[in-house]
């Protein structure tokens, strides 16, 4: 299993340089000067030429891509050119209120989608089997930040029951984790049920049941254990892109974590604050994908055995 782990660790290594170079490609040919907008348009074209020269951004493209991973490597993944601060710090300072509204997020997609799901699966076709995916269809199809305004307008505005901005109490963390876990919700719902579906119809099953069991223990003994690498796998995936929609919900409920300083970050041109910030997502999205491949070996012996003699 170690043995496993490792390797995986070191395949992360050409994933991240892969991140950063598009990142950095993608920085590098979108319009606008950085130098100019540190100064301001009343700054003379020599003073924009000499920041741009001690910047190195006159350098060539790969020789500021090897200057940034080189400083990299050392811990260094450089500074703000708004604030002059590490892009280390406030990425992190930032991370905690994104964690924590990713955390609350997928919590609320878990406890009602899996359930849901199963539900959906065992009264296959029955009304609370269409009205589940229903709503889950429309849970994928609808945009976040549309459905965020729209709960703004109907619980802030119209109700008073939440507030429409902060993250510090958790009568203001209830909307944005909401908004945020709607998509993630439906398609847990959708997978679980599924999943499911494919387990309960197999002979085992069958057997148990003509033994008499009862359906409640025939579910929770022998058809959800063989039903949860998918829904583990998809559990995994949304997590991860929940760290990454989360810049498009903290927006609109004004939440102080990754995605609003890489918002402010991409309007000021701050390309060392929005390379920090992507890189950092991607980190933590691969480290998440090998903590959900773990768990398949805790949850399927079989996989588990397989890591061993690899």
């Amino acid at each position: 299993m170690w043995r496993y782990v490792l390797r995986r660790l070191c395949y992360l290594l050409p994933i991240f340089i892969g991140i950063s170079f598009f990142v950095f490609f993608m920085l590098h040919m979108t319009p606008g000067d950085p130098a100019r907008l540190m100064l301001g348009d009343a700054a003379t074209e020599t003073s924009v030429q000499e920041l741009r020269q001690e910047m190195g951004l006159n350098d060539p493209f790969l020789m500021q891509y090897g200057r940034y991973i080189k400083n990299a490597v050392r811990g260094d993944i450089g500074k703000s050119y708004i604030t002059k601060s590490p892009v280390a710090h406030e990425v992190l300072q930032a991370f905690p209120a994104t964690l924590r509204l990713a955390l609350f997020a997928i919590s609320i997609a878990i406890l009602i989608g899996v359930p849901l799901g199963i539900l959906s699966a065992i009264h296959q076709y029955s009304l609370l089997d269409n009205v589940a995916m229903g709503f889950a269809l429309i849970g994928i199809s609808m945009p976040v930040f549309w459905l965020g305004l729209l709960l703004i307008l109907l619980f802030c505005v119209w109700l008073g029951w939440f507030p429409a901005s902060g993250f510090d109490t958790f009568r203001q963390m209830v909307l944005p984790a909401v908004t945020l876990s709607t998509p993630s919700l439906a398609i847990i719902s959708r997978i679980s049920r599924s999943s499911m579906l494919e387990v309960v119809r197999q002979d085992y099953i069958c057997m148990a049941r003509a033994k008499g069991q009862v359906e409640w223990r025939v579910i929770w003994n022998h058809a959800l254990g063989n039903a949860l690498i998918p829904i583990v796998t998809i559990v995994g995936l949304q997590f991860g892109g929940l760290l990454e929609g989360a810049v498009v919900t903290e927006a609109v409920f004004a939440v102080p974590g990754i995605g609003s300083l890489l918002v402010e970050a991409i309007k000021t041109r701050d390309y060392p604050m929005v390379l920090g910030g992507v890189l950092f997502i991607g980190v933590v999205f691969s480290l998440v994908n090998l903590v959900v491949d773990i768990l398949y070996a805790y949850i399927d012996p079989r996989i588990k055995a397989r890591y061993q003699n690899g």
